[in-house]
């Protein structure tokens, strides 16, 4: 038993640590998780700047991703979306209202120019054997951006669970050369859909952000919002917004998405509501505003590293010098081996070494009578003759060395030369040669990647502030008319989100929600729909004559749907909200009985449904029905 304890905890450690540093948290040096990687490692082995079917690259990457072709595929479009490193033709999805993409055989992808130019370098980048031991991928790219925060990032694993908010492109790049040049920066998120920011609590990405949509007002009865928050979708703020308005938070009249490349919702409001006033009961109730927490966990030297925006900044500044400085000492020593090899190459040439050479039988007797002859211009030479070197003097056409040209070998040699001092000069200032490496990419791409969310302080709402605003709602008995814009003997004191209730005479009865001014036909009855008032009621059948009596409260309803609170075929005698309500009822004459009175209380009648028929007061026919009080 101990030894299966111990076989399970060893196996899920290594399972954690799988999903934790092969699947779910991003590197910190080129801010890609290993799927991501593994797909631009195969676009790039791929690239001939013309577009690729997706399904074609899903079925190529899976020699280096040891996972389905679900996972790629969607990694991929996840990764176009973000706008970067790879340009798309066909439907990828939207990301303002969360529909799918298309089939991966109907979509191409390619990279980007900003990918290319900065992702890429051969030279530099250190490869291990693919989960199959048959291809070589990349440990990581040698990426010269900061994408890890242009990006953004969400993963979770087993016990530890990432969320980098994106940035601003030319921000961080200009944010770089502060960290260069040893200057003060700020750096804050920046959405690819937009919206408003209050940054005050992001404290470098270890605190949150508030987000608000943008939403314009285009007269006092309609709003369109224009940005939603991120996080967010045009169908899922809609769903919010219904939520809100069902619950009594808001009220709108309908609501209208005309979303396609950009987002445009629209909100129309119905009598009593205007734009102004609805805007913060909007922001409270609904996904018109959200709160985003930061939380950034990365992958630096095969462990976790939970850290902020502007270390992992300060890291990857570190590490853009240090791919300059490699680059600029390869490109050096290319530079000398050139060099090297043209001065050897007119030397043989010019001082016709070959010339000892042709009487020699032996390949090893010939290498030895070349190294010889070698020796008194080694002076000249940047470094000694190798074997591999004399080889190549060895494999010169004759046509070459009859055709030499000794002025156009110098010309070469100095042109070289002056490469190679630019080269030097650049090594010994790599802080200037990266700024302005870093200056050429904003003034390149910059003006691709424009800020899109604005940063604004945003106030805290007061929910419990906007949740009731007290009004006065009128209704004139003589006109029949009712609403917030009615003056009329009865006034009742109600909020913005209550609905009105309306008993009538036929029977019938509903809510509504609180108009301006409407009127209300044959109206017996009219107040707030609050869910506990009792309502006493007394009623007659044309066909019986016998009266019928109940007490309701109206607990469940549909705006403007009409229901029935007795039959039809009948007469209402009375109707009141009194709880110790008394009544007169006189009987009609039938025969010899002659009529009389009876005194009847209505709290004696049972507490039942609107709907329901209610119990007989007498088998007696009735008149009439006087209220007497209490």
């Amino acid at each position: 038993m101990d030894d299966l304890k111990q076989q399970m905890k060893d196996h899920f450690i290594k399972y954690a640590s799988y999903v934790i540093l092969d699947r779910a948290i991003p590197s910190v040096v080129d801010g890609l998780k290993p799927v991501q990687r593994r797909i631009l490692e195969i676009l790039w082995r791929h690239n001939d700047d013309k577009l690729h079917k997706v399904a074609n690259i899903v079925g190529q990457t899976m020699q280096l991703h040891p996972h389905g072709d679900a996972a790629i595929y969607e990694a991929l479009v996840n990764l176009a979306n973000k706008g970067y490193l790879l340009e798309k033709q066909g439907n990828f999805g939207n990301i303002f209202t969360g529909d799918p993409s298309a089939a991966a055989r109907y979509i191409e992808t390619r990279l980007s120019t900003l990918a290319k130019e900065t992702l890429f370098n051969p030279d530099i980048t250190d490869k291990i054997p693919s989960y199959d031991g048959r291809n070589y991928e990349p440990v990581v790219l040698p990426a010269k951006i900061p994408l890890l925060l242009m990006q953004g990032a969400d993963g979770i694993a087993v016990g530890m669970a990432t969320h980098i908010l994106p940035h601003n492109f030319k921000e961080l790049l200009e944010a770089q050369i502060a960290i260069i040049e040893g200057k003060n920066y700020r750096i804050y998120p920046d959405f690819p859909t937009g919206g408003i920011m209050d940054k005050s609590l992001y404290d470098k990405g270890r605190g949150k952000i508030k987000l608000r949509a943008k939403i314009d007002i285009v007269d006092q009865k309609t709003l369109v919002i224009k940005e939603i928050c991120y996080g967010t979708t045009t169908e899922s703020l809609i769903r919010s917004i219904d939520e809100a308005a069902k619950k009594g938070k808001i009220r709108i009249e309908s609501i209208n998405d005309y979303t396609a490349k950009e987002v445009e919702i629209e909100i129309k409001l119905p009598r009593g509501q205007y734009a102004e006033e609805i805007l913060d009961a909007l922001y409270g109730f609904t996904e018109c505003e959200v709160t985003l927490s930061s939380q950034i966990i990365v992958i630096k030297n095969d462990h976790p590293w939970e850290t902020d925006v502007h270390e992992i900044l300060n890291h990857h500044t570190e590490l853009l010098l240090t791919y300059h400085k490699k680059e600029l000492e390869i490109e050096r020593d290319r530079l000398k081996e050139k060099m090297f090899y043209k001065s050897l190459e007119r030397i043989f040439i010019e001082k016709r070494l070959y010339k000892k050479l042709e009487k020699i039988k032996t390949l090893e007797g010939i290498h030895k009578s070349l190294e010889e002859s070698l020796k008194p211009f080694v002076r000249r030479l940047l470094r000694s003759p190798t074997q591999d070197d004399r080889e190549k003097l060895l494999q010169i056409p004759i046509r070459k060395i009859s055709q030499f040209d000794i002025d156009q070998n110098k010309e070469e040699i100095a042109y070289l030369e002056d490469l190679l001092k630019i080269v030097e000069k650049n090594l010994k200032n790599i802080k200037k040669y990266t700024v302005e490496y870093i200056k050429k990419l904003i003034e390149r791409f910059a003006h691709l990647y424009p800020r899109k969310t604005k940063v604004k302080a945003i106030e805290e709402i007061d929910r419990r502030a906007i949740e009731t605003k007290d009004i006065k709602f009128g209704f004139d008995p003589s006109t029949g008319f009712a609403g917030t814009k009615v003056s009329g003997p009865i006034v009742i004191q109600c909020t913005n989100f209550d609905k009105l209730l309306a008993f009538f005479k036929d029977g019938t009865y509903k809510v509504v929600n609180i108009p301006e001014k409407q009127y209300f036909e044959d109206v017996v009855w009219i107040g707030v729909a609050d869910k506990k008032t009792v309502m006493n009621i007394i009623y007659k059948k044309n066909d019986t004559q016998q009266a019928w009596t109940k007490r309701f409260v109206v607990e469940k309803f549909i705006l403007e749907k009409s229901y029935r609170f007795f039959e039809e075929n009948a007469e209402l005698l009375h109707f009141s909200t009194d709880p110790d309500a008394q009544v007169e009822i006189l009987f009609a004459q039938t025969g010899k009985q002659k009529a009389h009175k009876e005194n009847y209380s209505l709290k004696e009648a049972p507490l039942m449904g609107a709907s329901t028929r209610g119990v007989r007061v007498s088998t007696q026919k009735v008149k009439k029905v006087s209220y007497r009080g209490k």
